[in-house]
């Protein structure tokens, strides 16, 4: 039981440091969990492992780990830099490391697991590959790892590693072990990861996080982490066309008009076609430039200039976008939300929402609340501090936007508070907003549901089919909560 879909794991032979083929791009990963499940001192273990640790590090790292015959320092205070973090013995802020083997480098985010810091996990696993999530092998799978673990599928992530820490505190139990992956598998059964990789670890001796520990666990055969995380895959590339947030418009003389931004997807080219949103002006690009020369192509992530070859009224917040694969462009849209303010939300407040570059008036209409004991979605209407929530954006003017799973830049969102200019929530983009469409046969006692987006039921209308047959199509805004409960009304009617 030590693996649920693991990740392949190869079986390695020692070669020379010439012939090992080395992946160039970073892997990102965070660690999350409970508070004192040990990932601080996980991942400072694990920079020392991997010899990344300078030596005024070492030196300015107090030997008070409780591991004295080891003559080691206390490795959570090489990810623990703030005063508070080392007096309380906690992690508050998101501290980044970057470190590298032979065959990869990496850049990791140890977040935090109090509740109230929240917030600070979401940030750092927004721009995550991986997720190292912990537990303790003593008190198994608490709310907090499965708050983390719910916000770690919700911020696309597919890959995770179950890292089950402090098993010399249980006596190297294989039984501990098991319970904390049968909890999680258990739990995360509605999680659409791709792979999920289970570890027995002793973070403070070093036992499976960069070598084997076979005679303390001859139960365990299965990879290191360090072993895991080399052999980690990133996911793909988004495909879902070219994005350029409008972030200034260049007009440094009357001869030249430039927009500039940063890629958010995709690739150009010149001579591409492009359309401008939301005005639905298109053009094609007649030049592309960076800050040093004229380019024949930008893909994600290059800080470019557009020069299209015909003057358009294009502002900041607009965004440039391919021809033939534009995002979703609509006034409603339905979200997850994460709610990061001590405040909560207010459901009759009119809020900032911004994206890239562009920020409109939104209104939050609450739909469902993720129950984290149950793993249920239930009817909730109180947006409190950490509730991860299901949710519909209701704006006064089209928003752009794809979905999260398509493109993170473009499929995610912050709501600001007007009234204090705070950060009170964080959101990514499900769909455009979709209704469900009862339809009853006259000739029929059955009554069908349908939930469908308003478009697609304006394009059925205009069928023949439609036109042919006895349909009544009804448009009304309703929850997924409240699909299910009309359909568990019929079935005990029926009954």
């Amino acid at each position: 039981m030590n693996n649920l879909n693991p990740m392949p794991i190869q079986k390695t032979e020692t070669v020379a440091a010439s012939e090992i083929t080395r992946d160039t791009t970073p892997l990102r990963f965070i660690t999350c969990g409970s508070v004192d499940d040990g990932k601080s001192t996980l991942i400072g273990r694990l920079l020392w492992d991997t010899k990344t640790v300078f030596d005024d590090q070492i030196e300015a790292t107090s030997k008070n780990s409780g591991n004295d015959q080891l003559d080691l320092p206390d490795f959570a205070n090489l990810l623990d830099g703030l005063q508070a973090e080392r007096e309380q013995g906690i992690t508050i802020d998101v501290a980044y490391r970057y470190f590298s083997t032979q065959k990869r480098s990496f850049i990791v985010a140890d977040t935090p697991g109090h509740k109230q810091y929240t917030r600070n996990m979401a940030t750092g696993a927004s721009n995550a590959d991986l997720a190292v999530l912990l537990v303790d092998a003593r008190a198994g799978i608490l709310e907090q790892t499965r708050r983390h673990a719910t916000i770690v599928s919700l911020m696309g992530i597919r890959q995770i590693v179950l890292v089950a820490n402090k098993i010399d505190l249980v006596d190297y139990q294989e039984s501990s072990f098991n319970s904390a992956v049968t909890q999680f598998t258990n739990f995360a059964k509605e999680f659409n990861f791709q792979s999920i990789t289970t570890i027995p670890v002793s973070a403070i001796n070093g036992e499976n996080v960069a070598s084997q520990a076979q005679h303390k666990m001859p139960w365990y055969n299965g990879p290191t982490l360090l072993e895991t995380l080399e052999l980690a895959t990133k996911p793909a590339a988004s495909s879902v066309g070219f994005r350029l947030p409008v972030q200034r418009v260049c007009r440094p003389d009357e001869s030249f008009r430039g927009y500039q931004g940063t890629v958010a997807g995709g690739a150009i080219k010149p001579g591409d076609s492009v359309t401008i949103l939301p005005s639905g002006e298109t053009a094609n690009v007649k030049k592309i430039i960076t800050f040093d020369l004229v380019r024949n192509a930008g893909v994600s992530g290059d800080a470019i200039t557009l020069e299209l070859d015909r003057q358009i009224d294009i502002s900041r917040g607009d965004m440039i976008t391919s021809h033939d694969a534009k995002p979703h462009v609509s006034d409603t849209f339905d979200a997850h939300l994460i709610v990061l303010s001590n405040k909560g939300l207010q459901t009759q407040k009119r809020y900032w929402l911004k994206t890239g570059s562009r920020r409109q008036h939104v209104f939050i209409d609450p739909k469902t609340s993720l129950n984290l004991e149950t793993g249920e979605w239930e009817e909730n209407d109180n947006l409190s501090v950490n509730t991860i929530a299901d949710i519909q954006l209701k704006f006064e003017a089209v928003a752009i936007f794809d979905t999260y799973r398509q493109n993170r830049i473009t499929g995610s969102f912050i709501l600001i508070d007007p009234d204090t200019n705070e950060t009170v929530a964080a959101g990514m983009i499900n769909a455009v907003a979709s209704h469900v469409v009862p339809f009853k046969n006259p000739d029929s006692e059955t009554l069908t549901l349908f939930s469908l987006p308003q478009q697609l039921v304006e394009k059925f209308i205009k069928t023949d089919f439609y036109k042919e047959n006895s349909i009544h199509i009804q448009s009304t805004e309703i929850s997924e909560f409240e699909m299910k409960t009309l359909l568990k009304k019929q079935n005990k009617q029926r009954k």
